[in-house]
């Protein structure tokens, strides 16, 4: 969620990240059932995470759901498209108008609480102005197949939904003073960096991931739900069971790369010289020699 969004959901944590869940499924159930889109009703579990590799707060929720789902008859198995499984601007829209159409609903309830530094979206038409305000940021929603197996994508999913923001394996130095921890650096190639933090901010951070007490931060929804799986997993299974294999995807043409983008800006580089291994590795060699520093 965009970051003035956050601000709220961190003093108002079971309300934003009720809604969150509950906007998130609908939209995913909403959009698939689209006879447009896939025509079928979908089901999934959804995992609940707070922060960033550097513990700063970043709420976000994962959704693991299946690439098809049941006709509405409850009689057939719809699969998705090869390589293709729901429309992400699609998505990101509909979750935007739920999610900021249940925050409206809540503050007109009075569920909303506006300490600090918010005190000022306490009103009616500052809180309005506060949600238009949104439809202007940026809201990040994203599909894409797992990297691995079913089974890959639940065990990873599995590490963070019985602890808190991280994991000891990540801790490098404990003092007195300072803790020292290592974080990947997604901006830059995935490198593994240190971070050193004062106790209190690190404490700071941490307790900032601390949930409300009894709040469920796994939720299934669609034919997963408790109340629902039992019958519906049923017509599931039987359902493909008799399901015809959805057609592969057509081969992608090969064809030949004339050049390279750059990693950097992306336009296409032009190749100068070519050289073998050979002629790298001695011109390696007689750079050692010619050094002077």
């Amino acid at each position: 969620m965009p970051e003035p969004l956050a601000r709220l959901a961190l003093v108002n944590k079971r309300v934003v990240y009720d809604r969150l869940f509950h906007a998130a499924a609908e939209t995913v159930r909403q959009v698939a059932s689209n006879p447009k889109r896939l025509g079928g009703d979908i089901g999934g579990l959804m995992v609940l995470h707070t922060w960033g590799q550097r513990l700063q707060h970043h709420p976000h929720g994962h959704c693991v759901v299946p690439a098809g789902g049941l006709s509405p008859d409850g009689t057939r198995w719809v699969h998705a498209r090869p390589r293709f499984f729901l429309p992400i601007p699609v998505l990101r829209k509909i979750f935007r108008g739920k999610l900021v159409a249940a925050l409206r609903e809540a503050f007109r309830q009075g569920r909303l609480h506006f300490p600090g530094s918010l005190a000022p979206l306490a009103t009616d038409v500052a809180f309005r102005a506060f949600l238009r305000a949104l439809y202007r940021q940026t809201w990040v929603v994203y599909a894409k197949p797992p990297f691995g197996s079913p089974a890959h994508v639940l065990h990873y999913l599995a590490r963070y939904t019985h602890r808190v923001a991280i994991s000891n394996h990540r801790l490098v130095a404990v003092t007195d003073d300072t803790v020292a921890f290592r974080w990947k650096d997604y901006r830059h190639g995935n490198q593994i960096r240190t971070l050193t933090l004062d106790a209190d901010e690190f404490l700071r951070r941490f307790l900032v991931h601390v949930l409300p007490k009894r709040f469920v931060r796994i939720r299934y929804f669609g034919f997963l739900a408790p109340r629902c799986r039992t019958r519906e997993l049923a017509q599931c299974r039987q359902a493909l069971a008799v399901a015809p294999t959805p057609p592969d995807a057509p081969p992608v043409a090969c064809t030949p790369r004339s050049s390279w983008p750059c990693p950097r800006c992306g336009a296409p580089m032009r190749i100068v010289e070519r050289l073998t291994a050979q002629q790298l590795f001695l011109d390696a060699l007689l750079a050692v020699f010619h050094d002077t520093s």
